[in-house]
């Protein structure tokens, strides 16, 4: 997932969390949507590898 898909993500996250009541600080809230997006980044990669590994494992 890119920068600008992250930004995107979370800017598209923000207003829907602020429709309902948030239990969090607006600062805990931003550190919050930043790590889900990093958690996102990182299991995007992780998917990538895999096909990147399974389609070198069928080409040997």
């Amino acid at each position: 997932m890119s920068t600008s898909a992250v930004t995107e993500r979370i800017s598209q996250e923000i207003p829907a969390r602020n429709a309902s009541k948030s239990c969090y600080q607006a600062d805990q809230e931003v550190k919050l949507l930043h790590l889900q997006a990093e958690i996102d980044c990182l299991l995007q990669e992780l998917q990538n590898l895999k096909m990147q590994r399974q389609s070198s494992t069928s080409a040997v």
